[in-house]
C-alpha cells in the first residue's frame, strides 16, 4: 500500500510539473499567440488590466502593444458617395442577397450566424432616418440597461453605442466616455471638445470624422458618440497589426452600406461563462472588419464591446452579454436606436 501511495504521490507530482510548465510555456514561450492575447485583451478592458500585469512586466506588456495595433485612414467620410435608396443591379454575393432580400414592408431584417463558432446578429435597418441616439433617464448619474433605454424610447431596435468613464472598474455607466449629440445639441460635453466622432448628419448618413463637438453641429451632425476605432472609411478597410490591440473580445459595430442601409452589428462571446481559456471570447477586429466587408459596408466603427456589447429586439434582450449581473446586462449611458 506504501508503494502504491508513493506511485500515485508521483503521479501527482509529475502532473503538476506538466501544468505549470505547459502555463509557464503558454505565458513566456516562444509562440506569441497567447501573450497577444492575454495582453491585448486584458489592457483594452476596464476592470481587468491586472491579468496582463500579474504576469508580465510593463515593459514587456507596451512591446505586445506595440506589435499589435490598427493603422486607420486619416481620412474622413464622403458623404457624396453614400445614395441613400441606391439599388443594386442584382447580387453580388450571397451576403448582398441576405441584406437585400426582404420584405417590402420590413424596416429591418435579422440576420444570424456563427463566426468561428460564436453567434453573431447583423439587423439591417433600411431606412437610416429612423436610427438616432438615446440615453440614459439619469445621464451624469447612472447608467440603464439597454432593455430601459430602448422602452422608453419606444425603439424596436437598440445596440449599445460609446463607453464610459469607469474609474477603477467601479463606474455605473452614468458618465459618457467623451462628447455626445442628440437632436443637433449637445448632450454631454461642450462645443470645443475634441472626439473620433460617429454619428449621423442631417441627411442621414454616418459620419466618422476627427473633430470638434461645435463642427460636427456647424456641419449639420444630429445624433453622435464618441468612439472607436473606425474600421472602414470610405470604402477602405483599416490596416490592422497582429490581433489590432484590442485582443479577442464580444463586439459592437454600426456600419453604413452605399446604398444607405445600416447596420447593426453584435457578436457574442461566451456569455456568462467566461471563466476559460479564452475568457470572454468573442472576435478580433481583423475578424470583424472581415464580416462588416461582407455585408458591404462602407463606412464601420467599433463601438463599446466586452460586457457592453447588447442586443434588444422589441424590448427583448437578444444575445447573451457577460457582465457580471443575473442577466449578463451592463448599465450604460447611451445607444442606437432604431424607432
Amino acid at each position: 500500500m506504501k508503494k502504491k501511495g508513493k506511485k500515485i504521490g508521483i503521479l501527482g507530482l509529475i502532473l503538476i510539473d506538466i501544468i505549470v510548465a505547459g502555463c509557464f510555456f503558454l505565458t513566456y514561450g516562444p509562440v506569441s499567440f497567447f501573450r497577444d492575447f492575454l495582453v491585448t485583451t486584458a489592457m483594452t478592458s476596464m476592470t481587468h488590466k491586472y491579468l496582463a500585469r500579474t504576469f508580465y512586466s510593463e515593459k514587456m506588456i507596451q512591446k505586445v502593444l506595440s506589435q499589435n495595433t490598427i493603422e486607420m485612414t486619416e481620412s474622413s467620410t464622403d458623404t457624396s458617395k453614400i445614395i441613400i435608396g441606391g439599388e443594386t443591379d442584382g447580387y453580388a454575393s450571397v451576403y448582398e442577397k441576405e441584406i437585400l432580400d426582404h420584405k417590402k414592408n420590413e424596416d429591418y431584417k435579422l440576420i444570424e450566424f456563427e463566426y468561428n463558432g460564436y453567434d453573431c446578429y447583423l439587423v439591417a435597418i433600411y431606412d437610416p432616418s429612423r436610427v438616432s441616439i438615446a440615453q440614459t433617464s439619469y445621464l451624469g448619474v447612472q447608467g440603464e440597461v439597454l432593455r430601459n433605454i430602448a422602452k422608453k424610447n419606444n425603439a424596436k431596435v437598440a445596440i449599445n453605442a460609446g463607453g464610459f468613464v469607469d474609474p477603477n472598474g467601479e463606474g455605473n455607466g452614468g458618465t459618457p466616455m467623451g462628447p455626445v449629440i442628440q437632436n443637433s445639441k449637445i448632450a454631454w460635453g461642450n462645443e470645443y471638445d475634441s472626439f473620433e466622432m460617429v454619428g449621423f448628419n442631417k441627411d442621414n448618413i454616418l459620419v466618422l470624422k476627427r473633430t470638434t463637438v461645435g463642427e460636427a453641429i456647424k456641419d449639420g451632425i444630429r445624433d453622435a458618440v464618441n468612439f472607436g476605432p473606425y474600421l472602414i472609411v470610405n470604402g477602405v478597410s483599416a490596416k490592422i497589426n497582429g490581433n489590432g490591440g484590442w485582443g479577442i473580445n464580444p463586439r459592437t459595430a454600426i456600419a453604413q452600406r452605399k446604398d444607405g442601409i445600416v447596420l447593426f452589428l453584435v457578436i457574442d462571446g461566451n456569455g456568462q461563462n467566461r471563466y476559460n481559456w479564452s475568457g470572454r471570447g468573442g472576435v478580433t477586429l481583423s475578424e470583424l472588419i472581415e464580416i462588416l466587408e461582407r455585408y458591404g459596408a462602407y463606412n464601420a466603427a467599433n463601438m463599446d464591446g466586452g460586457a457592453s456589447t447588447n442586443l434588444v429586439i422589441n424590448n427583448e434582450l437578444y444575445n447573451n452579454p457577460c457582465a457580471i449581473s443575473e442577466t449578463g446586462e451592463r448599465w450604460l449611458p447611451n445607444g442606437w436606436i432604431m424607432k
